[in-house]
């Protein structure tokens, strides 16, 4: 057992946790963060995706030990209160969405990739981008509408 502290969707955090359990169960089953999918346990899928650090993991696949003085964001922690993030308001507004079970790792790869793809989006970028994140019910097109959306009003084009 070792002790942790991160801070997971700006709360502080200190837990007792096995060396071996898997950030994805850490949040759900020790912090009730249940919007983190586990699809595969193999890191194919995509839907455990968080953000540690601001950048994209598959917590399915990363120890709790190893967040560890992290800063953790979860899919519950991209809302400010009442008011949806670009994304989520994206996905929902475009129908990026089915079941929903992929759509949390969905939402949170395509907020990395916006924060950080250095050229402007196209469709073809954002279907090789998100490549990595797997979805059953929706072929697709209306996910990458919505990231494509949220990255014209999170990243607006300058004109000189």
């Amino acid at each position: 057992m070792t002790n942790i502290v991160l801070t997971v969707n700006g709360t502080q955090v200190l837990r007792e946790v096995e060396d071996n359990i898997f950030l994805a169960y850490f949040l759900r089953e020790q912090l009730g963060l249940t919007g983190t999918h586990v699809g595969c346990d193999t890191s194919q899928c995509g839907c455990c995706v968080v953000h540690v650090n601001g950048t994209s993991v598959k917590s399915c696949t990363m120890l709790a030990v190893q967040a560890n003085s992290a800063d953790v964001t979860t899919i519950e922690g991209l809302a400010k209160g009442d008011v949806l993030h670009p994304v989520q308001r994206a996905f929902k507004e475009h129908h990026g969405l089915q079941c929903g079970f992929c759509t949390p790792g969905m939402i949170m790869a395509a907020v990395d990739l916006i924060n950080t793809y250095p050229k402007p989006l196209t469709a073809e970028i954002v279907r090789d981008e998100m490549e990595g994140n797997l979805c059953r019910c929706t072929g697709y097109h209306n996910i990458v509408k919505a990231i494509l959306a949220a990255a014209d009003e999170m990243r607006p084009v300058v004109t000189a």
